[in-house]
């Protein structure tokens, strides 16, 4: 290896790594641009290379169309990125492995109810929907039907061939990643946040706390995975040292901090970016059908003007 091909090689394995992930579930809209571009200029700041991911562990959901319109709508407006392209339907069995590892140390559990049964439970103990506690996100906190029960009973229900997922016994796991950690957990967010935040420099030290989520589902019979496993599995696969992503995924870093120590990971630095919202305040979503980039490039717009009307 030459001595220029030595340098850039320890230049690339020291450089800071970012990387865009997103689902190929439909067209990528404002809000998506707003974030490769702001992970762009970081990266540009920092002096980091980009990485892209393709978030595609919900096969059902997944369409070619999509993935192709990500690189085109990318490549337009102007994001480059370093291959090789990670998919993420191709790494279950690394998914599977860090599943293994938490089944091992006894922190996950199998969960055999359903949503109607979670919601009767609820109201049948005499407790309003609207006044149980939820988790950030807005789900219902998992009420623990199933997580008492005796081995036989498991057993039982398992040979019934019953559906079931497994959840994160929280309360537990989160005494055991204390134990790993030396005592309580954090991560660094580079932007000023307003819960429990404590100022240290350019960044801020924020404690985690996964108990808000209660017991998390961590993978399911149609889904061998979810995004709390995958996404912390990825980012060290991928070496990746800063994660640039919405302000709406601020308390699932709570979640993957933890499983982070329990699996032994390393812990990215993270910033939690604004999100575009429309005229009402909503913030723009695949799922609201909200007008894509490729809707707005095929009318005729310019890269810059993508930038103007996302405040760039």
């Amino acid at each position: 290896m030459s001595d220029k091909s030595s340098l850039l090689s320890a230049q690339s394995s020291t450089a800071p790594q970012f990387r865009f992930a997103p689902s190929p579930n439909g067209w990528l809209h404002l809000g998506h641009a707003f974030s490769a571009l702001t992970i762009a200029a970081r990266a540009r700041a920092a002096q980091g290379r980009i990485l892209l991911r393709i978030e595609d562990v919900d096969i059902g959901r997944t369409r070619p169309e999509y993935i192709e319109g990500i690189y085109q709508d990318l490549e337009w407006i102007g994001l480059n990125w370093e291959g090789p392209v990670r998919r993420q339907s191709t790494c279950f069995p690394s998914y599977e492995a860090a599943l293994q590892q938490l089944r091992a140390m006894d922190l996950l559990y199998p969960c055999f109810a359903t949503r109607k049964e979670i919601i009767d439970t609820i109201t049948q103990g005499g407790v309003p929907l609207d006044r149980w506690p939820r988790d950030p996100d807005g789900g219902l906190i998992y009420p623990g039907i199933y997580k008492d029960i005796t081995q036989a009973q498991r057993s039982n229900l398992l040979w019934e061939g019953r559906t079931f997922a497994w959840r994160l016994d929280m309360p537990k796991a989160k005494v055991v990643a204390e134990k790993i950690n030396g005592g309580p957990i954090i991560f660094q967010e580079s932007g000023p946040q307003n819960i429990g935040a404590q100022k240290t420099n350019d960044h801020i030290t924020c404690p985690i706390n996964p108990e808000r989520f209660g017991d998390v589902i961590l993978a399911r019979k149609d889904v061998p995975t979810s995004y709390h496993i995958a996404v912390v599995v990825d980012d060290a696969d991928q070496g990746v040292t800063d994660v640039v992503r919405g302000q709406d995924l601020f308390p699932a870093t709570d979640i993957h901090r933890l499983l982070q120590v329990l699996l032994g990971l390393p812990a990215p630095r993270y910033h939690h970016h604004r999100l575009i919202r429309d005229e009402t305040g909503r913030r723009l979503a695949k799922s609201a059908r909200d007008q894509g980039i490729r809707e707005l490039r095929q009318q005729g717009l310019s890269p810059d003007n993508i930038r103007d009307m996302i405040g760039l």
